[in-house]
């Protein structure tokens, strides 16, 4: 059984990972702004904000076989539009973010003997999309953290990011609140259905496993085709 730290486990895919995983491991999840993971024998919750200048992480164990950060935002805007300060807030939530929480959980996932990191990215830190430039950035930043961290951290530690396309949850809600956007939205991806919780956390818990011992440095796309295929 691993000991796998889930930041973001309240809602959305990190909701649906936690469910998923807690059938076979120990799950020390987070939530901020609610709480809504039912918590069991394998499932432990405890606030925590990323965004806090202290973090208090004391509730982990010693050592730590997985970290999962999903905080995130979709905020779209004209480039125009966009305030400095829209971009320092995103940039803080979603990249100084984890890389506070890594640096706090470094000695216990030293302790693994094999340790993985997930990060999330997005498919328009590679393709380009209109009102995206706070999105584009700020996940292109998580690529790059991760192929940095993947090197550093090798071979103790692996470290890899998921880059999904539109996935239907509450992050997603306001893109998908009528049955005309999401067939829109379908149509857009090579497979002609948008993603679900389930999708993504099917890919992160592989990266999580031993199945995946020689995999570290990747950037995941797990997006309908939508990064890779033009129909």
């Amino acid at each position: 059984m691993k000991n796998i730290l889930i930041v973001g486990s309240s809602s959305g895919i990190g909701n649906s990972l936690t469910h998923l995983l807690s059938k076979d491991h120990r799950i020390y999840g987070t939530y901020c702004n609610n709480n809504t993971v039912e918590v069991s024998d394998t499932v432990s919750t405890h606030y925590v904000n990323v965004l806090d200048d202290a973090l208090d992480l004391s509730f982990l164990p010693d050592s730590l076989d997985g970290i999962v950060y999903c905080p995130g935002a979709i905020t779209l805007k004209p480039f125009a539009r966009i305030k400095e300060e829209d971009f320092l807030n995103d940039y803080k939530l979603q990249v100084i973010g984890a890389i506070k929480v890594l640096q706090s959980c470094l000695p216990a996932l030293k302790k693994s003997n094999n340790a993985s990191i997930v990060l999330f990215s997005t498919v328009a830190a590679n393709m380009g999309f209109n009102f995206h430039s706070i999105v584009g950035t700020n996940k292109a930043a998580l690529e790059g953290l991760t192929k940095s961290l993947a090197a550093e951290l090798a071979p103790k530690i692996r470290v890899n990011c998921i880059a999904p396309s539109i996935t239907d949850t509450p992050l997603a809600g306001s893109l998908l609140n009528t049955p005309e956007k999401i067939e829109a939205n379908a149509q857009r991806h090579p497979l002609k259905r948008i993603g679900n919780p389930l999708d993504i956390s099917n890919a992160i818990a592989f990266l999580l496993s031993d199945k995946s011992s020689w995999i570290t440095g990747q950037i995941i796309h797990v997006d309908g085709g939508m990064s890779s295929i033009k129909m």
